[in-house]
């Protein structure tokens, strides 16, 4: 429940920050009266993701045992792209998507004509980016939990993030977005990386992977999937109580890449030279 939350709570203050920045600015700019283009454009980009994320349910439930676990496979996989991908466009994003939207802005709107519908993009593209991010992490998720928590953990995320970005475009919340950005990320990651390890789990029951099957430890009786402890170490770790040598391997191997890149610092922004 818990990671389908935290996942849902910053793809939805990312979706409220980018329509908060094109409101304020509509706003800022007297032209006020377009709002509801943007909202037309929100709710066109949520109608997609459902009817995305709807679809390919549908599509894997009348797969076969075996390419039902291939599709699986596949989802998770393009889950953990997307995931990675969020975490550090968001990273070296941050600082200049203000900008950038404000541009994108005036640009759908250098026109006089067909204003309202060159808005609606702007907005239905920023916001459908995240819809879909989210589709196919929470089918990945869904897919490893038949229980009710995911489901609820992920419009409760979804509940918080649409509070908290109406604070944040009101002023009456206060919060430092790069620090919370910084440490979602950093817990992304790690989900993104358990995630890695299904996908591998995946396509061996697909019998596509067949190598590095031999189990490394085994914590069955010890600690459970089925326990509290597991079940929590599970949804956030990507535990598995029996994981076998290729999963140890591609867990590790992407977590040492993914965080060195993370946390490394941000190269500094070149200086222009000089005029002679």
């Amino acid at each position: 429940m818990l990671v389908p939350f935290l996942i849902m709570l910053r793809e939805g203050i990312e979706a409220a920050l980018i329509v908060g920045i094109v409101a304020s600015y509509l706003q800022q700019t007297g032209r006020g009266r377009l709002m509801p283009a943007v909202w037309v454009g929100v709710l066109l980009a949520a109608a997609l993701s459902l009817f995305a994320g709807a679809g390919l349910q549908l599509m894997a439930a009348e797969f076969p045992q075996k390419e039902q676990e291939l599709f699986e496979g596949v989802v998770g996989l393009i889950a953990v792209v997307l995931l990675t991908s969020m975490v550090f466009w968001m990273r070296k994003a941050a600082r200049s998507i203000k900008g950038e939207l404000q541009a994108g802005v005036d640009k759908a709107l250098g026109h006089a004509d067909g204003q309202g519908w060159a808005l609606i993009g702007v907005v239905f593209l920023a916001v459908a980016r995240e819809g879909l991010e989210s589709v196919f992490f929470l089918l990945a998720i869904f897919q490893q939990s038949t229980g009710w928590e995911a489901p609820v953990g992920a419009l409760a995320g979804i509940a918080v993030s649409v509070v908290v970005g109406w604070g944040l475009y009101s002023g009456g919340v206060r919060l430092n977005l790069r620090r919370f950005f910084r440490l979602t990320g950093l817990f992304i990651l790690l989900v993104a990386a358990g995630l890695l390890a299904g996908v591998l789990r995946k396509f061996h029951e697909a019998g596509l992977w067949n190598h590095l099957q031999q189990v490394v430890f085994d914590m069955s009786a010890t600690l459970p999937m089925d326990s509290p402890l597991g079940a929590v170490l599970s949804g956030l770790l990507g535990y598995q109580a029996a994981p076998v040598v290729g999963e140890v391997i591609v867990y590790l191997a992407f977590l040492a890449v993914a965080l060195f890149f993370f946390l490394r610092p941000a190269a500094p922004a070149p200086v222009a030279a000089a005029a002679r």
